[in-house]
């Protein structure tokens, strides 16, 4: 019964990576084709086209949208995850007033999309006189991740444990030291996966820079993408470039951090 079981895991596993690897392997494969071409299959050119990369990055002017990239991730994923850390400490540990109702008002947030508020925002940024500028992504972008900030902070929070609380009050700890030195700390597993994630959801937003922001270099680097569509056809091999060298920050933010998660999760099993 172990060794059946053990295989199934070992198949899902399995099929779910190559659910994952293929699609980047295909794209790899096209953007070392012979520039203009529309290769089929998964298939190793004869004859790789490397230089197709340095022609993405020209094309699209990738090394301004890089730039404006990092200002937008620093303008939100900072203020996002203090903001939604302490909110969602005050939810779970603290007697906030209308605490519930302030909660399930951003549980309905998590089920707005975003294309849905695309156009209130248009006007509301147009006439806070911000249209075409990067705060025109950043305060929105604060504002969308919240409520699944909140909801993941506070999740952590309920499962914390009250003695600790108890014990910081007995010693005359305030409640925001008893926060700042006790629980986020403690927090820190949560916290840091919710930056990568807002780090994810920030670096690949496409809609609202293309909606918001009339200027190609203060967008995000997904709207360089489209450097590479024509009014007549797209060059598959160029846009299949520039999306590996998109996606290259975000591998490297997850290798980064992956063993501060374990750290931190082992940390947190013993505390």
């Amino acid at each position: 019964m172990r060794t059946s079981s053990r295989v199934t895991r070992t198949g899902i596993l399995l099929a779910l990576m190559l659910f994952a690897i293929v699609p980047l392997l295909s794209m790899l494969t096209t953007a070392l084709a012979e520039p203009g071409t529309t290769p089929a299959g998964l298939s190793w050119p004869a004859h790789p086209h490397w230089h197709n990369f340095v022609d993405a990055w020209s094309a699209a002017n990738f090394l301004a949208l890089f730039r404006s990239s990092a200002l937008i991730v620093l303008g939100v994923v900072p203020a996002t995850v203090a903001m939604a850390t302490a909110a969602g400490y005050a939810l779970a540990q603290l007697d906030v007033p209308f605490g519930r109702a302030i909660y399930g008002l951003l549980v309905v947030g998590l089920t707005l999309p975003v294309e849905a508020l695309i156009t209130p925002l248009y006007y509301d940024i147009q006439s806070m006189g911000l249209l075409g500028s990067r705060l025109a992504i950043v305060l929105p972008l604060i504002g969308l991740l919240m409520p699944f900030g909140v909801f993941w902070m506070r999740a952590h929070f309920l499962g914390a444990e009250p003695a600790l609380t108890e014990a910081a009050t007995i010693d005359g700890a305030s409640t925001w030291q008893t926060f700042r030195r006790i629980h986020l700390p403690l927090a820190t597993s949560a916290w840091s996966a919710l930056s990568v994630l807002f780090f994810l959801a920030t670096w690949n937003q496409y809609l609202l820079p293309l909606v918001l922001v009339d200027d190609p270099t203060k967008r995000t680097v997904a709207g360089g993408l489209g450097a590479f569509q024509g009014q007549y056809g797209t060059d598959i091999v160029l846009l299949c470039a520039g999306s590996l060298l998109i996606i290259v920050p975000s591998l490297v933010v997850f290798l980064v951090f992956q063993r501060s998660f374990v750290k931190a999760l082992l940390q947190g099993a013993v505390k």
